[in-house]
């Protein structure tokens, strides 16, 4: 074979190898420290037992390579590469922003923790990952309760007469009003830092040596926020079960099953496991191969880097992945496939998280199937509805009108297929009219793109469903299920006094009745749950187009803001909020902004947030703000 013979050519060097189509597509992206030895592999007498790699290989027609000087580089190259190209067989994992990290940078005054999504290398400390949002907000509220760090930026803080609510709750030590000192709010944040850090031995020893001072220098009061403090550290920590040393560790594991590979993150921070995530993707390559290309995209990214990666399979280039991780830590960081002890132990276990989370999700799968083949039943569908849109529009008496359409694939929502929709020729409130305008808009695309879903519902009734019908005819469109599904009313009997809800009904063509489905079976639920996704959206795309429509015409009030620097500043702060905060430095900064124009700006925004008030409480005010000072003192 020609290919073969070629290969006899390539170097005993490290690089990436191309493997291409007849007609020059990448098919696959591959690294090797030995890259002859390595693309011979795939030629062996013994590759016809892995069926995976037989199907690729029946579609390469030429190999190409890129030599590099090391490893190391090769890893990089690969991982650049395989953005730029996405090909067929190599994974691609996108970003995913339901990671939360929590941050804080210990150069600033007072430190503050914040919740962000990436990771960059800016010099703050980050702790994490978390599953969502939710889970490091329920970590930030608990972790006030210790330490009373600042919740909100220190310039909004400062313009406020008064400490707020949190410190009066003991939530918040108040630094911007100068109720604790710079050197007692940095012991505070560094000990947040090594709770988080799970470094919580070496914390207690700080606290309780500390508390033993101040009680010796007769600050029994001091000394009693330090009990009260290392009491509530150890009651926390009880409900913590240490796994492993304290090296933040990240472990992973995998399973198999057919042609999809299905790996396991487990999390582990200051010697306790904090969360798991689930991946999984098609792959038709070797499983080591799966591994190390899950790997070097994941790290790739803006994420924590551990101090260690426990993996379940031995990879060639372990050495330089460690190498490369090291230099992105800014630390040491070691890459091993643990054999024996507990460092094994917890690789099985991510092993077997894995294998469940594919079960479970094959056994979601089969369900879904069982859903879906039951509504093609009771609604009388031609087809399976795999893929189902649901429209929605959403207005206040015609004002900031908007149409969403969402998607949903085998019962999951499909975000790539989502779709917003400005009203662009209605101007009164005309639902219909909308809805018209939106189906047109998109199912016109749709028919030039051969891009049809199997399913159309819209949310409404019997006359949102013929505005779908009449769209449809319109544009010669055959052959597509649609109905509508009405919301349940909730009426009154004049003899009862209790609240009576209607069913949920699906109205179909050519049925003057609508069809009702059995309450909380699946089928209607499926459909409830997609209507309601189509009305979230709708709602939020409202709300986004009043509160900006609400801040131009905020802006428009100041002399000297017209339109073209309203929009400016609105897509650079985002909100009127970001712009209250601003500096009349930052707001002179901005694109066709002038000093003159920032300071009537700024002025305008803080009368407005601040009313004169009279004298009388004016003094009151500053009277029991200093008696508030007093008894701190005391």
């Amino acid at each position: 074979m020609e290919l073969e013979k070629n290969i006899a050519a390539f170097p005993v060097a490290p690089g990436v190898y191309l493997m291409k189509d007849a007609a020059g597509v990448i098919l696959y992206i591959g690294k090797a420290r030995n890259l002859k030895g390595r693309v011979r592999s795939y030629f062996s007498k013994g590759r016809d037992s892995r069926y995976h790699i037989q199907f690729l290989m029946s579609r390469v027609a030429d190999i190409e390579y890129i030599v590099t000087d090391t490893e190391k580089e090769a890893l990089i190259l690969e991982n650049t590469l395989i953005k730029q190209h996405r090909p067929r067989y190599n994974i691609n994992l996108r970003d995913d922003k339901t990671y939360f990290s929590l941050r804080m940078d210990m150069r600033e005054e007072f430190p503050r923790l914040g919740i962000v999504r990436k990771v960059p290398r800016d010099g703050a400390r980050y702790f994490g990952p978390y599953a969502s949002g939710l889970a490091a907000r329920e970590v930030l509220k608990q972790l006030y309760k210790i330490f009373p760090l600042r919740h909100y930026p220190l310039e909004t803080c400062r313009q406020r007469r008064r400490p707020c609510l949190f410190y009066q709750i003991r939530q918040c030590s108040a630094p911007c009003h100068g109720l604790i000192s710079r050197e007692a709010y940095t012991d505070l944040a560094e000990g947040a830092a090594l709770f988080l850090e799970g470094k919580n031995s070496e914390l207690l020893k700080v606290l309780k040596q500390r508390m033993l001072v101040a009680a010796a220098n007769q600050s029994y009061e001091e000394a009693g926020r330090y009990r009260d403090l290392i009491r509530n550290i150890e009651t926390t920590l009880e409900k913590q079960k240490m796994v492993t040393g304290a090296e933040d560790t990240d472990v992973i594991g995998y399973c198999r099953l057919d042609n999809r590979l299905w790996l396991t993150l487990l999390y582990i921070r200051g010697g306790s496991m904090i969360g798991s995530r689930h991946f999984d993707f098609e792959w038709e390559m070797e499983d080591v191969e799966g591994v190390h290309a899950f790997l070097n995209q994941y790290y790739s990214r803006e994420v924590y880097v551990p101090a260690e990666v426990l993996l379940p399979v031995p990879i060639d280039d372990a050495a330089a992945f460690a190498e490369l991780l090291s230099e992105t830590r800014g630390r040491r960081a070691t890459v091993t496939c643990p054999q024996r002890g507990t460092k094994a132990e917890l690789v099985r276990l991510a092993s077997r998280n894995a294998e469940t989370a594919a079960r479970e999700k094959m056994a979601s799968a089969e369900n879904m199937e069982q859903v879906l083949t039951e509504l093609q039943q009771r609604l009388h569908l031609h087809k399976m509805p795999r893929r189902i849109e649901c429209y929605d529009i959403s207005n206040i008496q015609g004002r900031n009108a908007v149409g969403s359409g969402v998607a949903f694939r085998d019962g999951k929502p499909d975000k790539d297929y989502y779709r917003r929709y400005r009203i662009r020729t209605v101007g009164q409130a005309d639902d219909f009219a909308m809805m018209h305008e939106v189906l047109t808009r998109r199912f016109s695309r749709g028919k030039n793109e051969g891009d049809l879903p199997d399913l159309i519902v819209v949310d409404g009734g019997i006359g949102q469903l013929n505005i779908l019908l009449g769209v449809l005819a319109e544009l010669e469109i055959y052959g597509v299920d649609v109905a509508s599904l009405a919301k349940s009313r909730v009426t009154r009997e004049m003899a009862k006094e209790e609240l009576q809800r209607s069913e949920e009904r699906v109205f179909l063509p050519g049925r003057k009745n609508p069809v009702v489905l059995r309450q909380n079976s699946a089928p209607l639920l499926l459909l409830a749950r997609i209507r309601d996704e189509a009305h979230r959206f709708a709602i939020t795309y409202h709300k986004k187009l009043r509160g900006k429509e609400t801040i131009s015409s905020e802006l428009a009030n100041v002399p000297g803001i017209g339109e073209k620097r309203g929009k400016e500043l609105l897509r650079h702060f985002g909100s009127l909020r970001n712009i209250r905060k601003a500096s009349v430095e930052e707001l002179a900064a901005i694109k066709g902004m002038n000093r003159l124009a920032a300071d009537a700006l700024w002025q305008h925004l803080h009368e407005e947030s601040n009313p004169p008030q009279s004298p009388l409480l004016h003094r009151g005010e500053a009277e029991q703000s200093e008696a508030g000072g007093s008894r701190h003192k005391r």
